[in-house]
């Protein structure tokens, strides 16, 4: 039985422990934050299934020049502060086709394959249930043109991946939501992902789940680590290993240990609205790149992507703004539950897989970060094969070591 310091108590840090925990191992986490307060606590809701493929650049350049000005409301850039992340967005600019994606695409299908699965051990083991709906998701686009586009795509997936869904038309639509105002070209309806109707809860359950087992939470910073003799110190904790799992903060934690881990940081925001008449499950809406989830705190709408590092975030961004209208546009809903909205930046390495790995150049320390936009579904995925590498089997975590030397 070895000593372990999880450094993060997101949903890959909870997941970490429980994974390593299972495995006979004493653990301790360490997060400045109660379990599922940052990044897990901020998603859409949606373990997914059907995201078979990681969200890659557009290869055309054109394509970069149109979301960068705001097409489809997919991304927001904050100038002054991108060229801080430029070496890191060429890098995934650069992965995003070709070879390289092709090698990605493989072992990312083989990750998300897993993610229901493992979830729903979690989930019954943590008495979770009540959080969790299992009737999919829709996709909305608002002209028939974007629609019979995406369900050439979605065909496409069914047959390489075996990925399923259902093409509901106009009048399907309206009759699976009675509460939409407008009349829509149809939907694509996902239905392999599960929700979840308080992200953070669920990431609150897996913890109790971990100190019921015996696991400790100790709220304190977890950027002091330091090498102590043959293991690690952290939060006045000595532990032999050290597993970094702080998300978009990892990278500043390991370059005082002299890695260079390059990141792209994309900054997500939500709110809450009353609404009694809402959708019945989440909707994505294709052609304003924000997901209407059901939650127990209201209607969330989440945005996509704001390049914004170092900036503060806003109040009231311009893409849920845009979001907001759109939503209106679609269902009566009240006013905001917050004065201002969540905000939380999701952790995506240039190489579009996680890293989950052995540090290359100190004993004990391991990294298991970078996610991206699939942290809150693929958590429990890569905390079990880290925990088999931490055991020996090397080759659970082949093709996630970032290229590290």
């Amino acid at each position: 039985m070895a000593q372990v310091a999880i450094l993060g108590a997101g949903m890959v840090g909870i997941c970490t422990a429980l994974a390593l925990q299972e495995r006979g191992h004493d653990c301790v986490v360490v997060d400045r934050r109660p379990p599922g307060s940052e990044t897990s606590y901020g998603n859409a809701g949606i373990i997914q299934a059907e995201v078979v493929e990681p969200y890659a650049l557009p290869a055309n350049p054109l394509a970069m020049l149109r979301m960068a000005l705001g097409w489809k409301n997919a991304v927001a850039l904050h100038w002054p502060s991108l060229p801080r992340q430029l070496p890191a967005l060429y890098s995934y600019w650069r992965s995003s086709s070709g070879t390289t994606l092709g090698k990605v695409i493989p072992l990312w299908h083989r990750l998300i394959l897993e993610a229901v699965p493992r979830h729903d051990a979690l989930i019954k083991a943590a008495g979770a249930g009540d959080l969790i709906r299992t009737r999919g998701y829709w996709e909305l686009h608002a002209t028939g043109a974007g629609l019979a586009a995406a369900l050439l795509d979605a065909e496409r997936r069914k047959r390489r991946y075996g990925i399923d869904f259902e093409a509901a038309d106009s009048g399907m639509l309206a009759r699976a939501e009675p509460t939409l105002r407008t009349a829509l070209p149809g939907a694509i309806h996902w239905t392999a992902p599960w929700t979840c109707v308080a992200p953070g809860e669920l990431v609150t359950a897996y913890a109790d789940l971990f100190r019921t087992r015996g696991g400790r939470i100790v709220q304190a910073d977890a950027a002091p680590l330091a090498q102590s003799g043959r293991g690690w110190r952290v939060a006045g904790e000595a532990v032999e290993h050290a597993v970094v799992a702080l998300g978009p903060w990892s990278p500043t934690l390991l370059k005082g240990l002299g890695y260079r881990v390059p990141m792209v940081r994309k900054r997500g925001y939500h709110l809450h609205y009353g609404c009694d008449d809402g959708p019945s499950r989440p909707m994505l809406l294709a052609d304003h790149s924000v997901v209407l989830s059901p939650m127990r705190a209201g209607l969330r709408i989440a945005t996509a992507a704001e390049l914004s590092v170092g900036s503060p975030p806003a109040a009231y961004p311009g893409q849920l703004a845009r979001g907001e209208a759109a939503a209106r546009s679609l269902f009566r809903f009240g006013k905001a539950v917050e004065d201002s909205a969540w905000s939380g930046t999701r952790p995506c390495l240039p190489g579009m897989l996680p890293l989950v790995c052995k540090a290359p150049r100190h004993a004990g320390l391991w990294f298991h970060f970078g996610h991206g936009h699939q942290g809150f579904t693929l958590g429990p995925v890569t905390a079990e094969r880290l925990a088999r590498a931490f055991d020996g089997d090397i080759g659970a975590v082949e093709g996630l070591d970032g290229g590290l030397s």
